[in-house]
């Protein structure tokens, strides 16, 4: 069992910035594929971003290309996001996952456990 806990989450203004961080308990983290998906009022969960165990591998939604950064610090048992350039549409809850596949991994149902997310809202 995974225990995942988000932090970070709040206001902030178009253009603006964001680290979202996420720390795991109670699996050996380093064995762990992490990601980040988000979901806004009336709308599905949707893929942000994803790290590969070791961090040597990331992916990103279109939408999130070039504008996140996620990183992982396995020490720490920890994964970052930091959004910049951020945009109202931005703007949703925002999930931690875990997935016992330690790769990068996309598919919201190939993730075994979820944070309770975050609230990231982005005035304009």
């Amino acid at each position: 069992q995974v225990q995942l806990a988000e932090s970070g989450g709040g206001l902030a203004q178009a253009g603006g910035s964001l680290r979202l961080s996420c720390a795991a308990s109670g699996r050996v983290f380093s064995n762990l594929g992490m990601g980040w998906f988000r979901q806004a009022p009336g709308k599905e969960r949707e893929f942000v971003a994803a790290i590969s165990w070791s961090g040597g591998r990331t992916l990103y939604s279109a939408s999130a290309q070039g504008r996140f950064s996620l990183s992982r610090d396995n020490a720490k048992n920890t994964i970052y996001l930091r959004m910049n350039s951020l945009k109202p549409e931005d703007t949703a809850v925002y999930y931690c996952a875990a997935s016992r596949r330690p790769f990068v991994v996309i598919k919201t149902d190939s993730y075994d456990y979820w944070g309770q997310g975050t609230q990231v809202t982005v005035s304009s």
